[in-house]
């Protein structure tokens, strides 16, 4: 319906995404939910109000998907776009210099270059939609690049900067820009392998002693940070301690870096 606020949510088949999708639907959101996964986006929908969310099979990497994927999504809400969650990702950890082509290519391919083509895609709506928010994904890699995830790091910092330069770039035309910057999440991403080892990205943060933050708390926490008027969306005590570190503490940051955080 047109009077129904909306919200599109790419990796929307499982995690955060799932999440927020839950979360946004249950107070009355309209949602467009946007993965490579099928089932899983079947599966998110039906968690959700009968008739509260529409589905749509797409790849960030590819501007025509893109542009197909919202023209459907603004047909089904009316022409609003009141948020573009750009929350699709993947993890790559483990040494830079024993990473391969491809994961090179597809880390900066949907971490990257899929931010900026939903961004870029989604402009016209947002600047249609009064009071809209661009929500961006990022991580506490982008307060300070860790040891072992460097390319991981990169991505997010470039998903950070993008996000600053646009709260700037599109405040004129009322649309506010937001990055979440999330610690450890406890989704499915966590169990991807740390490359060129048998190790997953839990078993690190396990090592390290550091905490996960429940989903749904992550969740509140991106709806909250929308309402406020801040960029950047810090979740999680590490992230909230990175931050503080990086600004008070610099010298000693970079040596405990140094010394391999969670590599």
């Amino acid at each position: 319906m047109a009077g129904e606020k909306a919200i599109f949510i790419t990796g929307g088949a499982s995690g955060i995404g799932q999440a927020v999708a839950k979360l946004f639907a249950a107070r009355g959101w309209r949602v467009g939910l946007a993965d490579v996964n099928a089932a899983g986006l079947a599966a998110t929908q039906a968690m959700l109000p009968a008739g509260m969310a529409t589905i749509h099979v797409m790849d960030v990497r590819d501007r025509d998907q893109w542009r197909d994927a919202l023209a459907a999504f603004a047909a089904a809400s009316g022409g609003r776009l009141d948020v573009l969650f750009n929350n699709a990702g993947i993890a790559v950890g483990g040494q830079l210099a024993g990473a391969t082509d491809d994961e090179i290519d597809r880390i900066v391919g949907i971490n990257l270059v899929g931010v900026i083509n939903g961004a870029r895609a989604a402009y016209p709506l947002l600047k249609a939609t009064p009071g809209a928010t661009l929500v961006n994904t990022a991580s506490a890699a982008a307060i300070y690049g860790s040891s072992g995830l460097a390319l991981y790091a990169a991505v997010k910092f470039g998903v950070r900067g993008l996000s600053e330069a646009l709260d700037a770039e599109w405040a004129a035309e009322g649309i506010k820009v937001r990055v979440v910057m999330p610690s450890f999440i406890d989704t499915p991403l966590l169990d991807s392998n740390v490359s060129g080892t048998n190790r997953t990205a839990r078993d690190s943060v396990r090592a390290a002693g550091l905490e996960f933050t429940p989903v749904d708390q992550a969740a509140e926490e991106i709806w909250n940070g929308i309402q406020r008027d801040k960029v950047h969306i810090l979740i999680g005590k590490t992230a909230r301690r990175l931050a503080f570190a990086a600004r008070w503490m610099p010298g000693a940051l970079r040596k405990q870096m140094r010394r391999g955080a969670i590599a």
